[in-house]
């Protein structure tokens, strides 16, 4: 059965994990560093859907997703919930999920996006500190006031181990940013220079403080490219992924009739322009874009870009193009060699514009634990 987290006490164990070869390949630095997706981990967030959600319409379909994530990820790790109603969640996943390796966290929540609202990890020394940053509803779109509390309260309640380092004066969301575990950052202009984030800064001064927070050596800005129907005004996380090895795997378009080919063409070019810090160009792999998925004459932002990384696998969303979805397969091994690359459906989850990175957030080692639950189940305090 699913453990309900409550206070912290003291004597608690952190989970250690044998990760495979392939995830033991991450180098290991001394100064604090912001680890690349691939380092190993402790477990996996998810933030369920709810009938206050706007999931409302759909809660059976999109359920049925989060179950099938939530069964791959209990495969191999811990895997926290989030939710106001644990008891009803236990009741809709213990059938097929590992429940030993769940733990639940009573929260009340805006919505799901688990990606934006979840904190992000800094390594010292093998220690963890959590970075709170501020969630605004990817720029003022969206109710966040509920989620934006919660990685405080998962701190406060004992549901993730480590520093918590307040930095809720800068409005920054998981999938806007990606880390090669090696001091490199890779983001978008569009996201990180909207106006309705953090206004009063310009680019300069953005690259300054996400180098001085991350302790990074450079921040690689993409200029170009975008989704349909994309929400989050252009995330990294929905276009170019770092891969080990300096290898980046990014949404290509070859059909010229495609309203993205030329933003996507130029994002190319930009990435082909980039190079490694000893100077090298990076190996580019290219990434299918899927045939359009129209719901109420809306485009919506489907991408193979969104891929979670855990230990032994890759779990990579799937739009019932057996082509497409075959493809960005064989595409994912060849970037992650050594890992089972698993596709899930998560053609309920682009309905509201996201998919399956968007809906998790990764934890390295040292972050969940694994245990007995306390006495007190919530973080409502």
């Amino acid at each position: 059965m699913g453990i309900i987290v409550g206070l912290p006490r003291s004597g608690g164990r952190d989970l250690q994990l044998t990760a495979g070869n392939f995830m033991g390949k991450q180098i290991e630095m001394p100064a604090p560093f912001l680890p690349a997706e691939w380092y190993p981990q402790s477990g996996v967030q998810l933030t369920w859907p709810h009938a206050g959600t706007d999931w409302r319409y759909m809660l059976d379909e999109v359920r049925a997703c989060f179950a099938d994530i939530a069964r791959h990820v209990a495969r191999r790790e811990t895997l926290l919930i989030v939710t106001p109603e644990p008891e009803e969640v236990r009741r809709q996943i213990q059938a097929t999920v590992n429940m030993d390796n769940v733990r639940f966290l009573r929260c009340d929540t805006n919505d799901t996006w688990a990606r934006d609202h979840g904190p992000l990890t800094l390594i010292e020394e093998g220690i963890p500190s959590l970075l709170d940053f501020t969630f605004n509803g990817w720029g003022l779109k969206f109710p966040s006031n509920l989620d934006n509390q919660i990685t405080r309260r998962a701190v406060q309640a004992g549901a993730l181990s480590g520093r918590y380092v307040n930095r809720l004066g800068f409005v920054l969301e998981g999938g806007s940013i990606e880390s090669d575990g090696k001091g490199t950052l890779l983001t978008t202009s569009r996201c990180l220079l909207s106006p309705n984030r953090n206004g009063q800064m310009n680019r300069e001064e953005i690259d300054l403080y996400l180098r001085s927070v991350f302790h990074a050596e450079r921040v690689l800005w993409l200029d170009s490219g975008y989704l349909a129907g994309d929400d989050t005004d252009s995330h990294i996380d929905t276009l170019a992924r770092f891969c080990p090895d300096d290898t980046i795997a990014y949404v290509h378009c070859d059909d010229k009739d495609d309203e993205h080919f030329d933003e996507l063409r130029a994002m190319r070019e930009q990435l082909a322009s980039f190079r490694t810090a000893d100077g090298r160009p990076y190996r580019l792999l290219p990434l299918p874009m899927p045939r359009p998925i129209v719901e109420d004459g809306e485009r919506l932002p489907a991408t193979y870009a969104n891929f979670l990384v855990v230990n032994g696998a890759v779990l990579y969303p799937t739009y019932g193009q057996p082509d497409n979805d075959t493809l960005a397969r064989e595409t994912l091994r060849e970037a992650f060699p050594g890992l089972e690359v698993i596709g899930i459906d998560c053609r309920a989850l682009i309905r509201q514009h996201g998919s399956l990175h968007c809906v998790t957030m990764q934890y390295p080692v040292g972050v969940l634990k694994s245990g007995e639950a306390d006495r007190s189940p919530s973080a409502d305090k």
